[in-house]
């Protein structure tokens, strides 16, 4: 059996042994705390008169080679996370459908609709932004909004007959009857 003291002179050599074989302060921690703790687990297997930094180095080296046959084997063979990071799911038939329905709904809107639509829904940009890109009060971008967004929720429900929409035309005599008013 070996003195307690004996491990601990010899723990300066086994640390900088340790982060050698493991390349990293953290790995290299736990390799030296699982050499120490194995040690004095087995001490009773230690002969008086042997060399104790070997025997622990060589508990050690056992040590990491173990664990790196159990990575290489269960980590890197078995490890779902490779192949789940290399897979992609396409969008499933409804949902492309679907896209494809509002994308053609949306060509179905008036000019003045589909382009306020895709600056406020599309682009991200305020309503204000809007009103001064296109030089038009902020109300008007908020009716044609919310004009654009009915006629594609009824386009979509009820499918695109062309009758749901409203002129631009039309738009403007009702925004000019609303102001007369």
């Amino acid at each position: 059996m070996f003195d307690n003291r004996e491990l601990v002179e010899n723990l300066g050599v086994l640390r900088k042994f340790a982060m050698r074989l493991t390349g990293n302060v953290p790995d290299g921690e736990d390799l030296l705390h699982m050499t120490v703790l194995r040690a004095l687990e087995k001490k009773d297997l230690f002969e008086d008169g042997s060399n104790l930094l070997g025997w622990t180095s060589k508990i050690m080296f056992n040590i990491f080679v173990s664990q790196y046959r159990r990575k290489a084997k269960f980590e890197t063979k078995y490890d779902p996370e490779s192949y789940i990071e290399k897979e992609t799911v396409s969008a499933n038939q409804e949902i492309m459908v679907e896209a494809s329905e509002v994308m053609d709904a949306i060509q179905h809107l008036s000019e003045d609709q589909r382009q306020v639509l895709m600056m406020v829904c599309a682009e991200g940009m305020k309503y204000e932004e809007v009103a001064a890109n296109l030089n038009i009060p902020i109300g008007t971008v908020r009716s044609r909004l919310a004009r654009a967004r009915t006629n594609l929720q009824m386009m979509t429900e009820k499918g695109i007959p062309k009758t749901h929409v409203i002129p631009v035309a039309q738009e403007k005599r009702s925004q000019r009857s609303r102001s007369v008013a």
